[in-house]
């Protein structure tokens, strides 16, 4: 696998990921030579590692920037949060030719979009990801969010951004546990769309979750080109593109029922991975051996295999009822037949509590 840069397609709009080292010395170039004003969101981790790297590499255009950083984590990813970013751009007056710099991880790429998709009726948006996650996920396909304390990424809009710019480098400063939450959603491309890379995945699971800088490189440009591929055939996730959520809709009810931010998303994903190949083996006879790898390598890139015992069976199913693949209160899953395929269908609710007592943390 080499390493190299990918072009979306959508109705709403077609533009690149540029993906390599340095290049948040290059953002400048993804800039339009119409906008009137820059503004960098981020938060003070990320402001404080690439702030002024991003800022210095703006100023090339000439335009006014302005930086605005928003509370720490999946905690703060909130309406009241949201309105921080509305408070700045009116504050300064800001037009309909302003671009928005999202600096950060997911919670920052989410935010910084809505508020780009509904500023003045929708305003262009660069995403600048800084953690793993973001780079191989949320910053790829124009989904834009904030959480309600019902359900997780319930408030938001399709809006594509303008640019995608991973600087690979910026992985070197990440923290060993948000680098294992990135690859449980690499590992997840090769679940449902490509064995051969999930094997690859299982080949170098080490190597990766040390953070080997050529391996991680080809993970994301291998993972961006999954997903703009998924997300040019369906932008809105009428379909194809809800099996990207394979693992969340476990994973989305362990982040809401034990609070925003106890665990990372990455993390929550690695274990609804686990959790979904057990539920697969029951309801569509995917392989034990196959189950089996999947349960191997979310451990060896060192998620949690075990689903938490503080959420009730109760709490469970009427968090799951909340996901939004849900349809008149029935919980959907996205399952796999074998490793490679996906598909989006119902689940016996003894199977799915059998698989949450099996798989219960001890």
């Amino acid at each position: 696998m080499t390493i190299k840069d990918v072009i979306v397609s959508t109705p709403g709009g077609q533009y690149p990921i540029h993906i390599g080292p340095g290049h948040l010395e290059k953002l400048a170039q993804s800039v339009p030579a119409d906008a009137s004003a820059l503004v960098v969101i981020t938060n003070p981790t990320v402001d404080h590692l690439y702030g002024q790297r991003v800022r210095q590499s703006l100023a090339q255009t000439g335009k006014p920037i302005s930086t605005l950083q928003l509370p720490d984590g999946e905690l703060y990813k909130d309406w009241k949060t949201l309105n921080l970013i509305f408070d700045h751009l009116l504050g300064l007056r800001l037009d309909r030719r302003t671009v928005i710099v999202a600096l950060g991880g997911g919670v920052i790429g989410d935010m910084a979009g809505f508020a780009a998709a509904v500023y003045m009726r929708g305003i262009r948006f660069i995403q600048v990801p800084t953690t793993l996650l973001a780079q191989v996920d949320s910053s790829v396909g124009g989904k834009t969010a904030v959480n309600h304390p019902l359900g997780k990424n319930m408030i938001g809009a399709f809006y594509q951004p303008i640019a995608v710019v991973i600087d690979t480098t910026v992985l070197e400063s990440l923290p060993a546990r948000e680098i294992s939450a990135g690859l449980a959603e690499v590992v997840k491309y090769g679940l449902i769309m490509d064995e051969t890379f999930f094997d690859w995945c299982c080949e170098h699971a080490q190597q990766l979750r040390a953070g080997d800088p050529a391996l991680l490189g080809q993970a994301i440009s291998r993972s961006c080109e999954f997903k703009a591929k998924v997300v040019s055939l369906d932008e809105r996730e009428t379909g194809l593109r809800a099996t990207l959520n394979l693992g969340h809709t476990f994973a989305h009810a362990i982040e809401a029922g034990l609070g925003y931010g106890q665990w990372l998303h990455g993390e929550a994903v690695g274990c609804g991975l686990v959790l979904a190949a057990a539920l697969s083996q029951r309801t569509l006879g995917m392989p034990l051996a196959q189950v089996q790898r999947v349960r191997s390598v979310v451990q060896d890139i060192g998620c949690p295999i075990h689903a938490p015992r503080l959420l009730g069976m109760d709490q469970w199913l009427s968090l799951m009822r909340s996901d939004k693949k849900a349809q008149a209160g029935e919980i959907k899953f996205v399952l796999m037949p074998t490793i490679g395929q996906a598909v989006i269908c119902s689940a016996d609710q003894a199977d799915v509590q059998a698989v949450l007592s099996e798989h219960a943390a001890p």
